[in-house]
C-alpha cells in the first residue's frame, strides 16, 4: 500500500493523441502510474474491422509502437506502472504484440490482459431476448459489428495485486484506468463509494489529456504554449483528495477555470454519474487553487453502483459521403446552397434512374456563414464560404454515382466555386451506437496474467443507495423591472465545456462569478435553450443544477444529427455547442455596465 501521494499521469486522451505526451509524463513528470486513454465508441467498430481482416489486429497500434517502444527502457528504469484501454477489441494481440517488443529490447515486464468485456459472441441471444435501446427504446439491429461492456477499475487493481507492469484492458470506463492504480495503492473496498467517486473524478480530469491543462479553454487567448503543451498529473491521496498539475515549463495551465471546464464534460446529472464502480455526485465538488499549476480538488460524494453494465453495441447502417468546395464572390452563401440543392437533385436524380433508392438522408452547410448558429447567424453576407454536401445510402455504388457528379458543377454552375480537395470522396461506412444495460452476474470478468486466470466477483449490491431528488431552484425575479435590464452575451458571465454520448449534446456552463449564476439561471432555461438550437434540437433539452461549480449542465436530446460517424453535420460530437452557446443572451441589470460597473467591457454589446 502507498504511504504517500501516489502521482498519475495520462498521456494519450484519444486514439491518434501525439506519443510525445507519454514521452512528456515519462520523462518529466515523475509519475508512479503511466495512464492512456485510446477507446472511444466508434474506435470499437473501427478495430472490430481491422481484426475481422486480421485476427492479429484490433488493438491501438501506437501504443506498442510509438509509445512502448521507444519508453520502454526509461519506465522499467523508473518503476513506472502502465494501464491503458489499448487493447480494444484484442487485448490479447495488443499483449503480444508488447511483449515481443519488450523481448527486442531486453526489457523485463510483466503484462496483464483484462477480459470478459466482449460479448460480441452473445449477439444473438440479445436479440432473441428482446434488447431495447436504453435511450430511444429502438430493438436491437441483426447484425452487430461490435458489442463491449463498459467494466470497472477492480479488474485493473487486481491485476496491480498480482504484480503486473503493465495492465491492458478492452472496453473499461476511461476513469477505471486512474481509480484501478488507486483501488490497489490504497486499498479502497468495493463499498467505499465516496472514495471510488473521488478516484473515478481524478480519471475523469486526466483522460482527455491537456482539456484539463487548458487546451479547447474558453478563454483561449489567455492560454499560451500551445505547441508544447502539458499532459495532467493527479496527486492522490489515500482519502480521496487530490491535486491536477502538469510538468513544470510545459505549455497550458490549471486552474480552477480548467479544471471545471474538464469536469462538465460529458456529463449528464451531477449528482448521478453512473458508472460500473460507482454511483458518483459531483454535484458538490470543490476547487482550490494551492499553487501555481496546482488545484486541489474535493468533496466528490458517491453511493452504491447499479447490479448493471452498460453496454456499447456498433453496427453498419449504409454508407455515407461528404464533399467541401469553396464558393466565392458576392452572394456566397446563396450560390453554395443553390449550388449544394443543385448537386443533390442531379446525383439523386441520377441513382434513381440506375435503380436504387433516393438518398436516406442528405446535409448542406455552408461553413463560414455561421451555419452552426443557425437563425443567430450574422455572417449570410460573407463573401467567401466553404460549402459542404454530405449524403448517406445504403448501397455504396449509389455514392459512386453522387462521387462521380459533383465535379460537374466547376463548369456549369456558380462562378467563384473552386477548391475541390482530394478527388472524389469514397464512401464509407456508417456506424451506428446501440446502448443497453445488462446483469453483472452475466458479464464473467477475468484477469489473465503469466498463465494464471484470475475471476473478478461482481459488486451488484441488493440496496442501491439512494438519494432524495434536490429540490429544483426556481429562476429568481430579482427584484428589476424589465427597463432596468440588459442584454450581454453568456460569455461575459460564463465559460463551458461541450461534448457528446451518442447523440446526445452536452453543454456544461460555468458562472465566472457566483452573483451571476441566478442571472444566467433566470434566462438561460431548458426551453430557452431548446429554441436557441431549435436548428439542430430534435428531442428535449434537460437542465441540471451543478453548485459545487456555480454552473449548469444542459442535456440537448437528439441534438447530433445521430453522433458520430452516424452524422452527416460538420461537428458531429458537438465540440463547438458550448463556443454557440456563448452568444447566448443573458438578461441582467444595467448598471452592471456602466462606469466601473460589473461588466462595463461589454456595454458595446448590451442590448436595451
Amino acid at each position: 500500500m502507498a504511504g504517500g501521494a501516489v502521482r498519475i499521469g495520462c498521456g494519450a486522451g484519444f486514439w491518434g493523441d501525439s506519443p510525445e505526451g507519454a514521452a512528456q509524463i515519462v520523462r518529466h513528470g515523475k509519475i508512479d502510474y503511466l495512464v492512456m486513454d485510446y477507446l472511444a465508441e466508434i474506435t470499437m467498430s473501427i478495430l472490430a474491422r481491422m481484426k475481422a481482416k486480421r485476427a492479429d489486429l484490433g488493438y491501438a497500434l501506437d501504443f506498442v509502437t510509438a509509445v512502448m517502444k521507444p519508453l520502454a527502457q526509461d519506465i522499467a528504469n523508473k518503476k513506472i506502472r502502465v494501464v491503458t484501454n489499448a487493447g480494444g477489441v484484442n487485448p490479447e494481440a495488443c499483449r503480444d504484440a508488447l511483449l515481443a517488443v519488450f523481448a527486442e529490447i531486453g526489457v523485463n515486464l510483466k503484462v496483464a490482459v483484462v477480459r470478459g468485456d466482449d460479448l460480441l459472441a452473445n449477439a444473438d441471444r440479445f436479440y432473441e431476448d428482446g434488447v431495447r435501446e436504453m435511450f430511444s427504446g429502438a430493438p436491437l439491429p441483426r447484425s452487430l459489428a461490435s458489442v463491449n461492456a463498459y467494466l470497472g477499475a477492480f479488474p485493473i487493481a487486481a491485476a496491480l495485486d498480482a504484480d503486473a507492469d503493465v495492465v491492458i484492458t478492452g472496453r473499461a470506463v476511461d476513469s477505471a484506468i486512474v481509480l484501478g492504480p488507486l483501488i490497489h495503492e490504497f486499498g479502497w473496498r468495493p463499498s467505499d463509494y465516496d472514495l471510488l467517486s473521488a478516484g473515478s473524478l481524478a480519471g475523469h480530469l486526466l483522460e482527455c489529456g491537456p482539456q484539463v491543462t487548458g487546451g479547447i479553454f474558453t478563454d483561449w487567448d489567455t492560454v499560451t504554449g500551445w505547441d508544447d503543451m502539458g499532459y495532467p498529473i493527479a496527486e492522490c491521496e489515500a482519502d480521496g483528495s487530490f491535486v491536477v498539475t502538469k510538468p513544470d515549463g510545459t505549455g497550458g495551465f490549471v486552474t480552477p477555470a480548467s479544471v471545471a471546464e474538464q469536469i462538465v464534460y460529458e456529463v449528464g446529472d451531477p449528482t448521478r454519474y453512473i458508472l460500473p464502480d460507482v454511483t458518483a455526485d459531483w454535484s458538490a465538488v470543490k476547487l482550490e487553487q494551492v499553487g501555481r499549476d496546482r488545484v486541489k480538488v474535493g468533496n466528490a460524494r458517491g453511493r452504491a453502483p447499479t447490479d448493471s453494465y452498460k453496454v456499447s453495441a456498433t453496427y453498419a447502417d449504409g454508407y455515407r459521403a461528404t464533399v467541401t468546395m469553396a464558393i466565392i464572390g458576392r452572394n456566397a452563401v446563396a450560390k453554395a446552397k443553390t449550388t449544394g440543392e443543385a448537386i443533390l437533385k442531379r446525383a439523386g436524380r441520377m441513382i434513381e434512374q440506375a435503380g436504387f433508392s433516393e438518398f436516406t438522408e442528405t446535409s448542406i452547410e455552408t461553413l463560414g456563414s455561421e451555419a452552426n448558429y443557425g437563425e443567430n447567424a450574422r455572417r449570410m453576407d460573407t463573401r467567401e464560404v466553404i460549402l459542404k454536401i454530405a449524403v448517406r445510402h445504403p448501397e455504396k455504388a449509389a455514392l459512386g454515382i453522387f462521387a462521380r457528379e459533383i465535379f460537374q458543377s466547376a463548369t456549369s454552375m456558380a462562378q467563384g466555386l473552386t477548391g475541390f480537395a482530394g478527388g472524389r470522396p469514397e464512401p464509407q461506412p456508417v456506424i451506428r451506437l446501440f446502448s443497453f444495460t445488462i446483469p453483472k452476474c452475466e458479464v464473467p470478468v477475468k484477469v489473465e496474467f503469466e498463465g494464471r486466470t484470475i475471476e473478478i466477483p461482481p459488486h451488484a449490491p441488493n440496496a442501491i443507495g439512494g438519494v432524495q431528488d434536490p429540490a429544483p431552484i426556481a429562476s429568481p425575479a430579482l427584484g428589476r423591472s424589465e427597463d432596468e435590464l440588459v442584454t450581454v452575451p453568456l460569455v461575459a458571465l460564463a465559460h463551458g465545456r461541450s461534448g457528446d454520448k451518442g447523440d446526445i449534446g452536452n453543454i456544461g456552463i460555468l458562472a465566472r462569478k457566483t452573483e451571476y449564476l441566478p442571472w444566467i439561471r433566470r434566462s438561460a432555461t431548458a426551453e430557452a435553450v431548446r429554441d436557441y438550437f431549435r436548428h439542430f434540437v430534435k428531442g428535449k433539452v434537460e437542465r441540471f443544477e451543478w453548485p459545487g461549480l456555480d454552473g449548469l449542465n444542459f442535456l440537448l436530446h437528439e441534438g447530433l444529427g445521430g453522433g458520430g460517424v452516424a452524422s452527416l453535420r460538420h461537428d458531429p460530437q458537438g465540440k463547438a455547442l458550448a463556443e454557440i452557446m456563448m452568444d447566448f443572451p443573458i438578461e441582467v441589470p444595467a448598471d452592471w455596465l456602466a462606469n466601473g460597473g460589473e461588466l462595463e467591457t461589454w456595454r458595446e454589446e448590451a442590448v436595451q
